[in-house]
């Protein structure tokens, strides 16, 4: 232990030994992380200092910077200990990766520093550098990208071009020089979280949460599953990543203890189901009541709908094909009911093909599936007749598409093609509002599709979720689309986006319905 005596009682006021300059070749920008010291001109430099106001001479710990390996960092892993499994007050090596708790005497940090040669650590909470065993303070402008990948930071006019074609032309790089664009980057796939990934990635380009995450500050009491969802929409949007890709286990641990088990990494699940849990957890986290925009969430995806029933009754001059109608001679019950996201049913396949139908995959148009909502179609359940009309539409429109049925034996998979546009949906026939209500024209921000394996069964241990999300706005060229399953981000051409099995998407409502733009701006479904 000669080692540990000799930092422990190190003097003070020691010159330090001299060092000449590194230059880290695991940066990007390749900068000089220590200048030479000339030992022979030491009183000169001194009076130098003085003179500049600046008195302290350089630290030794500046000796251990070039040790440090930008390559093996990687915060993305739940912050524990990797000995005692403690998330108290932990350290990262900035050496080998590795995390630590404590760095006291007795810490396992500090054990660490002495056995391994490892000196320089990273406080996670407080991105603040020590230098183990001594245990003092690093301040150095070369550590910055590192405290800007555990904890990065944005300002309103660092995120004011996010969602416009302007920041598809300015790509960041990686440590190894792979270009990449902020926000369109992989999220890994740890075990059977792909559901979960096409979720998260759908809410982090709604322009209204985004911003409102990545402005965010949680240092507080806020709820753990809010703190670690704005700190993984900060890293999908940082644009000085060592790694062109981001891993969501952080989040997804937080998701799976919340959710008591149902949400977890090793089983596959449903983007719906997860995205209604999500939806409603963040809004309580935030502070959210019932009332209208209580919060972001409600703010940006809560509407109202209108739904009227009525009991059936049989009559016995109608017909034995007809079917059951509103009576406006009797009682017709009225509630409006608020909404995050609006689901719609889509026409059944037919039971019974030859071996040439079966090659025939049904199309539907998203007009057809959309007049549920138009206040006169009517649908029966257990006696009652209902029929539904929008009273208030969000700035943006979650759309869930029942693809599923369960019966006795098994889970069907309805494969009906959904036809719809990418740009201008108009939703004023499935609305009921005054004229001041703003406008109903939407465009396509983002798309989860579904594959397994081909038939009506649906195989849950084949399925794939892929998420088709649009980058830059206005339409025509400067619009440009991403398919992202897991860690392969791909540009899609817009005509390959309507042949998926449509689960989920999200619309955007247009805020200038005056001057139409270039491309798909006509309803062509």
């Amino acid at each position: 232990m000669a080692t540990t005596t000799k930092h422990a009682h190190a003097p003070e006021d020691s010159a330090p030994p001299a060092k000449r300059a590194r230059v880290d070749a695991a940066s990007p920008s390749g900068r000089v992380t220590e200048p030479p010291v000339d030992e022979s001109s030491d009183e000169e430099g001194t009076a130098t200092a003085i003179r500049r106001g600046q008195t302290d001479p350089p630290k030794a710990s500046d000796l251990y910077l070039d040790t440090i390996n930008r390559a093996a960092l990687d915060f993305d892993f739940e912050k524990v200990c990797s000995v005692s499994l403690s998330n108290i007050n932990i350290y990262g090596c900035l050496v080998c990766g590795k995390y630590f708790q404590g760095r006291g005497r007795n810490s396992y940090a500090f054990a660490h520093a002495i056995h391994d040669d490892h000196h320089v650590f990273i406080n996670l909470e407080t991105t603040k550098v020590y230098v183990l065993p001594d245990g003092y303070p690093v301040s150095d402008p070369s550590l910055e990208d590192i405290a800007f990948v555990l904890s990065p930071t944005f300002t309103p006019s660092s995120i004011a071009s996010l969602s416009t074609p302007a920041h598809l032309q300015k790509p960041s790089y990686d440590l190894s020089n792979k270009p990449y664009i902020p926000g369109y980057i992989g999220l890994n796939n740890i075990k059977r979280n792909d559901y979960m990934n096409v979720v998260i990635h759908s809410l982090l380009h709604v322009a209204p949460l985004r911003d409102h995450l990545l402005l965010s500050n949680y240092r507080g009491k806020e709820p753990e599953l809010l703190k670690r969802f704005a700190g993984l929409a900060k890293k999908l949007w940082n644009p000085r990543l060592f790694k062109s890709q981001v891993s969501p286990h952080e989040f997804l641990q937080e998701v799976n203890r919340t959710s008591a088990g149902k949400y977890s990494l090793e089983k596959q699940g449903d983007p719906v189901e997860f995205l209604g849990w999500l939806l409603n957890h963040l809004h309580k986290d935030m502070g959210g009541t019932k009332k209208k925009n209580s919060s972001v969430i409600f703010s940006t995806f809560q509407g109202e709908v209108r739904m009227e029933t009525q009991q059936v009754l049989v009559r016995p001059d109608t017909g034995t094909n007809e079917k059951p109608r509103f009576d406006i001679d009797r009682e017709i019950k009225s509630t409006v009911s608020p909404f995050l996201f609006l689901a719609v049913d889509l026409p059944p396949p037919p039971l019974f093909q030859d071996s040439v139908e079966k090659n025939i995959i049904p199309q539907v148009s998203i007009q057809s599936v959309l007049e549920k909502y138009d206040g006169q179609k009517t649908q029966e359940s257990a006696g009652q007749l209902r029929r539904f009309k929008c009273q208030r539409l969000p700035p943006y429109i979650i759309l869930h598409f029942r693809r599923f049925t369960k019966n006795q034996f098994v889970e069907e998979k309805n494969p009906t093609i959904v036809n719809f546009p990418l740009r201008g949906l108009d939703f004023k026939d499935y609305l009921d509002a005054p004229a001041s209500h703003p406008g109903t024209v939407y465009d396509l921000i983002a798309n989860v599709t579904h594959e397994s394996a081909a038939g009506t069964t649906h195989d849950k241990e084949s399925t794939v979720w892929k998420v088709h999300l649009r980058a830059g706005a206005g339409g025509g060229e400067n619009e440009k689309w991403f398919q992202i399953q897991d860690l392969i981000v791909e540009e899609i051409r817009k005509e390959m986006i309507v042949l998926g099995e449509t689960i989920l998407q999200i619309w955007e409502r247009r805020t200038d319905t005056s001057s139409p733009a270039n491309g798909m701006d006509v309803d062509k479904a």
